[in-house]
């Protein structure tokens, strides 16, 4: 827990540090709430040592969203994207197919920077953007799948944080001078090095590429 808080403070400093910066002004601050969907890559991720015969992959999971957008200037804006807890089933893939391998928890901070096409009074107004995300993993907990395969209940499964970029489009629609309907996809790089330990002792190890697509759907309130 003390190292997740860590993570957390680290994170949190290096994505405040641009913002800290900024002349803030709350009529340039904009929130955006809605469902919130982590979508990783569908590929297999093989487990070392097993010559591409044992494998997991990580299930989608949807969460409430809400991000922070500060305008800078009619066409430029800064994005913060947080959320509540992710929580993700690890499962077994190739010759472990279908097996609970186990589960984890995690948030992904990630700091965008924003292009928006059009005049600020526009009604439908598209962007882009890019910038980068850490992702702090807690709350390993092994599958009794796992602990099976490997003869004991004394096993432990540690993921670490992942440090990426991030690519984005969406759009906002207008429907009064507050109110927008927001949605946007993200893609983020996201790894981590998984290991694996049974009665103390290191057993298996993988890297697991995560790499999701975010997809959210909310409405966006400008201050």
């Amino acid at each position: 827990m003390r190292n997740v808080i860590k993570s957390t403070l680290v994170a949190a400093s290096l994505i405040a540090t641009p913002l800290a910066q900024a002349e803030v002004s709350l009529d340039k601050l904009s929130i955006n709430i809605g469902a919130i969907t982590v979508k990783p890559d569908s590929s297999t991720s093989y487990i070392d040592g097993t010559n591409n015969t044992l494998g997991l992959s990580v299930d989608s999971n949807t969460q409430l969203g809400i991000t922070l957008d500060y305008a800078i200037n009619d066409n430029w804006a800064l994005e913060l994207i947080a959320a509540t807890p992710f929580s993700h089933d690890i499962d077994g893939e190739a010759g472990l197919d279908g097996a609970s391998l186990g589960s984890t928890k995690h948030l992904p901070p990630t700091l965008l920077a924003q292009y928006h096409f059009g005049g600020s009074n526009a009604v439908f107004r598209p962007f882009i953007g890019a910038g980068i995300n850490y992702t702090i993993f807690f709350d390993e907990q092994a599958g009794q799948d796992l602990k099976t395969t490997l003869g004991t209940n004394d096993v432990e499964l540690k993921l670490d944080n992942s440090l990426g970029l991030a690519a984005q489009a969406g759009f906002n629609y207008s429907v009064n001078n507050k109110w927008a309907v927001h949605a946007v996809a993200t893609y983020m790089d996201i790894d981590s090095d998984a290991e694996i330990f049974a009665n103390g002792t290191k057993a298996l190890t993988s890297t697991v590429n995560i790499d999701p697509v975010v997809f959210m759907l909310g409405m966006k309130y400008k201050f």
